[in-house]
């Protein structure tokens, strides 16, 4: 069977258009458990500094993930030094108890707001860490490894209406 060069090139172009809002998108694994001083760290140079962008933290879990929220604390570190932290609450499961997310499996990907219309304002390398911030009810001391995530991805995509 030959290669058709028009259907190569034709199925190129649709595989790069299923996602060109994104402008980065990166994941990290997780080892066996993702532990409370461990952050997760992305760096991102953004391709303008007058553009709003969209951010998401994607996370893929597993039927080992034992509760129906998640905790995080997200430090965004600019060009300039300036830290902003955020601590964010997402729901991981429906009322009934099924994990929500994408996914046929025991295996569940969620994309999760971070930011919308967020404008890097200056020129330069920014960092993102991402710490689970997860407790147990009644309990001060967080849970030192949590288990049942097993990446954790940042992602920037620019706004559907600014193709």
């Amino acid at each position: 069977m030959r290669n058709n060069p028009l259907v190569i090139l034709s199925l190129m172009v649709l595989l790069v258009s299923c996602d060109s809002n994104s402008v980065f998108d990166e994941y990290q694994s997780v080892e066996s458990a993702w532990d409370k001083d461990k952050g997760i760290e992305f760096r991102i140079t953004p391709p303008d500094t007058v553009n709003p962008y969209n951010l998401f933290i994607n996370l893929r879990n597993t039927n080992d993930y034992r509760y129906n929220n998640l905790f995080l604390l997200v430090e965004m570190h600019h060009p300039n030094g300036k830290v902003k932290k955020d601590t964010l609450e997402y729901r991981m499961t429906a009322p009934d108890g099924r994990f929500l997310g994408s996914g046929f499996s025991d295996l569940k990907e969620n994309k999760l707001w971070y930011k919308k219309s967020e404008v890097f304002r200056e020129v330069g390398e920014y960092r993102v860490i991402i710490f689970q911030a997860m407790r147990e009810v009644g309990e001060v001391n967080g849970v030192e490894s949590l288990e049942g995530i097993i990446d954790v991805g940042f992602r920037v995509e620019r706004p559907e209406n600014e193709n």
